[in-house]
């Protein structure tokens, strides 16, 4: 079996690896992007742009042709917390032009993406074709083995990253080690219809008895009731009627349609998960995204975090590439740049748990009176510092020329 020559090559066909992989063979670098699945198409899957990610495709003449596709645009967040309506995050006070979220299905974006990717000589996109494992040289990594319609193939590359994924079986190759944060959370997605009468946008009503997420997807909400974790078993033995009961008793807005949930498997457990990588590289590879640091569905910054590494990753090694290879040492310094802004965002995550977790009978309100008497007080000063957190995160990257 011949070996396939690149310059890179990336496991994974995700928002960071496929970033990545474009960013790299718009540098005029040979990349190949492999992907096990034979499509994009996945339920419930981050489908938040934030601002920065907005400005990023601009940077890259992308922006126009990205805000034609199917999407929702919002400006404010609102959240309903223990019956009042509040409005969080306000976009509208960032700079603009990119002062605004959108929801997109992230099948569309990835399309997206490809299809621009594709306009560069240098890039390829495998599908349904999965990276199985490392190809080493001692300690360094030298590339990737892989298994695809054609068979088991080798690629061999200056660097390999590995974008698989929270389950990575690239840095679990790698021996790479997690540190898990611990998440007290899951989350149970579902689709339902919008009400006749249809609230203002919302992200998710929140009291004393939980949570439950109402994403606008247009003509209905991808909606998500939170759980304690572990407990999914628990409630299902008690039926669809216990169920919809507990989506309706935190949103009452939807009990018109809750009765379209007839059936279990039109619900979807998210495992949440939070953690980060130890050390995020070996002598010719790195990790971005998931596999380099789990993130919480809190705020939705997954997408936009994963993003982001990959933008740090193509401005660092894109020139040292092209001299010849990636010397560990930049790798650690990609490593640093990136998991400061994690830790940060990680360590709100893990705040957020705790008021949004509820264990069973639990009936305080979901914040006490004189802390909402105190953020509506201040709601103005917090919609800024909100829609600068969410929208932009902490050490925003940018595309650096050619």
């Amino acid at each position: 079996m011949d070996a396939i020559e690149r310059d890179c090559v990336i496991a994974g066909g995700g928002p960071a690896g496929l970033m990545a992989g474009y960013l790299l063979a718009r540098r005029g670098l040979r990349v190949t992007v492999l992907e096990k699945h034979a499509d994009f198409l996945r339920d419930f899957r981050g489908d938040t742009i934030h601002p920065s990610t907005i400005t990023l495709l601009g940077e890259l003449g992308l922006r126009e042709r990205f805000l034609d596709l199917p999407l929702t645009r919002l400006s404010t967040l609102d959240a309903v917390i223990d019956g009042e309506r509040m409005t969080l995050v306000d976009f509208s006070t960032l700079r603009g032009p990119d002062n605004f979220l959108v929801f997109a299905p992230q099948w569309h974006f990835l399309d997206f993406l490809a299809r621009e990717a594709a306009a560069f000589p240098g890039f390829e996109l495998r599908l349904r074709t999965e990276a199985t494992g490392l190809v080493t040289d001692g300690d360094a990594v030298t590339g990737l083995r892989a298994s695809g319609p054609e068979g088991e193939l080798e690629f061999r590359s200056r660097l390999v990253v590995a974008a698989d994924g929270r389950t990575s079986r690239i840095r679990d190759d790698a021996g790479l080690e997690s540190t898990q944060l611990g998440v007290p959370i899951d989350v149970l997605w579902f689709s339902l219809p919008k009400p006749a009468r249809t609230p203002p946008p919302t992200l998710g009503y929140l009291d004393g008895r939980g949570m439950v997420l109402t994403i606008d997807r247009g003509d209905h909400y991808q909606s998500g009731l939170v759980i304690p974790k572990g407990s999914f078993d628990s409630l299902r033995s008690r039926g669809l009627d216990t169920f919809q009961a507990s989506i309706v008793s935190i949103a009452p807005v939807l009990a018109p349609v809750v009765s379209t949930l007839t059936d279990w498997d039109q619900v979807k457990l998210l495992s949440v998960r939070l953690d980060r990588l130890t050390r995020w590289y070996r002598d010719g590879l790195m990790c971005i995204g998931d596999s380099a640091h789990a993130m919480s569905p809190v705020m939705g910054v997954g997408v936009n975090y994963a993003i982001q590494d990959a933008v740090a990753l193509a401005n660092a090694v894109a020139g040292p590439l092209r001299a010849g290879g990636v010397p560990t040492a930049t790798l650690d310094a990609l490593q640093r740049r990136r998991e400061m802004p994690v830790r940060r965002m990680q360590r709100i995550q893990r705040f957020a748990h705790g008021r949004i977790n509820r264990p069973e009978g639990t009936r305080r309100r979901a914040v006490p009176v004189p802390a909402r008497l105190g953020l509506r007080a201040s709601q103005a000063l917090v919609r800024r510092i909100m829609a600068r957190l969410v929208g932009h995160g902490f050490l925003p990257e940018h595309v650096e020329t050619a």
